[in-house]
């Protein structure tokens, strides 16, 4: 690169003295003009020795004109002035170039933490050079400096890739769960829900009324930093690379925010073998975990992987999908298990408490996952609460069966109520409550 630029200086010194060159024949020629002129009006009615006629297309009519020597080689030179100028106008323009060049792989080397705005600038300036030098084929180190240019690039975003990991990785920690509590109406943050925990955690509120704040996944200021960064990594052609290193990140960061309020995978086997009073607590929790994952945890990063991918629309549908998937399997997997779990009367009432929640969350689940890359999830979840429904019908049935198949032969002498028949009433009276 120095070698080119040296030889480039040196040409631009040579057409400079030939500039100077031609401004003094000029300047000699033009003390002559007075006299050229009259001898050139002189010498216009005739054609002489000392005069040639010239065949000229001017406006598609043919005429001739009087040349004379003396106007052919002024003609000349000044042709040859315009030529040099062209020619210094163009050397400006690749040293121009080069220049920046330079400064370009300067930025780069020194890499993107001490300026990220320059680093992507000078990214920008070598796609122009790179740009600039492809159209300039009669250049000779056109090809050399384009591979030059083109192995920075390549230099520059592998950099970019480790900038934006180091960024993502090191902005992206876990949700506490008093942050999380934060977020909630004071009518469901846990110190008024756990008096409803028998409940179910029911809020008589209507959903319309509250408000939910998103918590801070990432900080403001760091969400346009990734977003440039992944702009110029998709420009480069990165895209997968981007894709696993934010799917990566992100997903592991929301699964443990789950955890770490209590949210865990459990089986079928896992619920049946629990007894029933542990069971009863951990369901009134999952509605809980339930409202707070779909409202606050995975609608915060949808709002984020938006931002970040803003104008990469099929990438931002993928990562946000694949970011959540593992960890809504893992709320609706409990779901089902008791869905699918064996049914009882005392289930019945914690089973509509569940379809509930699904039925609360479920205009937020239809909008967060309406990508067809998340048609999976949103299925999940509507199959959850239609089996939830089927369920808790199927176990009324069950209870309606087992009132008409009490063989119990008690008899009641005092006039009091039959035992049968004040359960049942308490327990339907405990269904519209």
């Amino acid at each position: 690169m120095d070698a080119l630029r040296q030889r480039a200086v040196f040409v631009k010194e040579s057409l400079h003295k030939s500039q100077t060159i031609t401004d003094n024949m000029v300047s000699i020629l033009g003390s002559f003009d007075h006299r050229l002129s009259a001898l050139e009006t002189a010498m216009r009615p005739y054609s002489g020795t000392h005069t040639r006629m010239l065949l000229v297309a001017e406006e598609g009519m043919n005429h001739t004109l009087p040349i004379t020597r003396k106007w052919i080689k002024t003609h000349s030179i000044r042709s040859a002035h315009d030529n040099i100028d062209k020619t210094l106008k163009a050397a400006e323009g690749i040293l121009t170039q080069f220049d920046q060049t330079r400064m370009a792989e300067a930025k780069i080397l020194r890499g993107p933490h001490e300026d990220l705005e320059s680093y992507l600038g000078a990214i920008d300036q070598l796609r122009a050079n790179v740009r600039f030098f492809s159209s300039k084929k009669s250049f000779k180190s056109s090809e050399g400096i384009v591979n030059h240019a083109n192995n920075l690039l390549a230099k520059a975003i592998s950099k970019l890739e480790d900038e934006f990991k180091h960024l993502l990785t090191n902005y992206s920690k876990p949700v506490e769960p008093d942050r999380l509590f934060e977020c909630l109406p004071n009518s469901l943050r846990p110190s008024s829900s756990r008096k409803q925990s028998e409940g179910g955690g029911k809020n008589k509120q209507s959903s319309e009324t509250i408000t939910f704040a998103l918590p801070t996944l990432i900080p403001p200021r760091v969400i346009p930093l990734l977003h440039d960064l992944a702009q110029q990594m998709v420009q480069a052609g990165h895209q997968q690379q981007l894709f696993r290193i934010y799917r990566d990140t992100r997903a592991t960061v929301l699964e443990q925010s789950l955890r770490k309020l209590g949210v865990e995978r459990l089986s079928k086997d896992d619920v049946q073998k629990m007894q029933w009073e542990v069971l009863e607590a951990k369901i009134g929790n999952w509605i809980h975990y339930m409202r707070i994952a779909v409202k606050l945890l995975i609608s915060g990063e949808k709002k984020i992987c938006d931002q970040i991918f803003d104008g990469v629309d099929s990438l931002k549908a993928q990562c946000f999908a694949e970011v959540t998937a593992s960890s809504m399997a893992m709320l609706l997997s409990f779901g089902e298990a008791i869905a699918k779990s064996k049914r009882s009367p005392e289930k019945l009432f914690v089973l509509l408490d569940m379809y509930e929640i699904m039925r609360e969350v479920q205009p937020e689940i239809e909008i967060i996952f309406e990508s067809k890359a998340c048609t999976e999830m949103r299925e999940a979840a509507m199959n959850l609460t239609k089996r939830l429904a089927q369920t808790a019908q199927e176990t009324f049935v069950d209870f309606e069966e087992a009132v008409e198949k009490d063989a119990t032969k008690t008899t009641v002498m005092d006039g009091t109520v039959h035992p049968l028949t004040s359960y049942v009433i308490n327990y339907v009276k405990f269904l519209y409550e």
